[in-house]
């Protein structure tokens, strides 16, 4: 079955993250494999949003978190508890918007090409199960509507699919 994406690139950024979850929550499927759904859901955002350079989930293994499925230049395979951006995000159970990733203590350079970044956990039942990770090659390219969404898009895949 051939799934398609429909999102008006004229859009302010708000209607295209309305318009993006209302299509994840029914392109997405408790009954379909975790690794399946979360690949469609970063190939959804990443073919959204022109900004987003790097998009992908990393998953909480109870100790690391692991590369899972992602849509861009190759990267970090393993990323420990606190550290980067992706590490601090998982240990503090957060999102962090980060708008220069040089300015960011210990940050973990996966791609050099990298300006700025958004990391959301994924929590369910309180603990961390993954976060979601958004990588620009532009400075600034994130804020709080992006992570209003995407806490919004991450409470969902928490409870439906995870």
């Amino acid at each position: 079955m051939a799934e398609s994406l429909s999102i008006d690139k004229n859009l302010c950024k708000e209607d295209k993250y309305i318009l993006l979850l209302v299509q994840l929550k029914s392109l997405l499927s408790k009954e379909d494999n975790l690794i399946s759904n979360l690949a469609n859901a970063s190939a959804a955002i990443k073919q959204t949003f022109e900004k987003v350079s790097w998009v992908g989930f990393y998953i909480f293994n109870g100790e690391k978190l692991y590369l899972g499925p992602f849509q861009g230049k190759v990267a970090c395979t393993s990323i420990e508890v606190g550290k980067g951006v992706c590490g601090s995000a998982a240990k503090e159970k957060k999102t962090f918007i980060v708008p220069d990733v040089n300015k960011f203590p210990g940050h973990i350079f996966c791609d050099a090409d990298s300006k700025s970044e958004i990391v959301i956990p994924v929590i369910k039942r309180q603990e961390l199960v993954a976060v979601l990770d958004l990588d620009s090659d532009s400075f600034n390219s994130f804020d709080e509507i992006d992570g209003k969404y995407l806490e919004n898009f991450c409470n969902f895949i928490s409870s439906e699919i995870f």
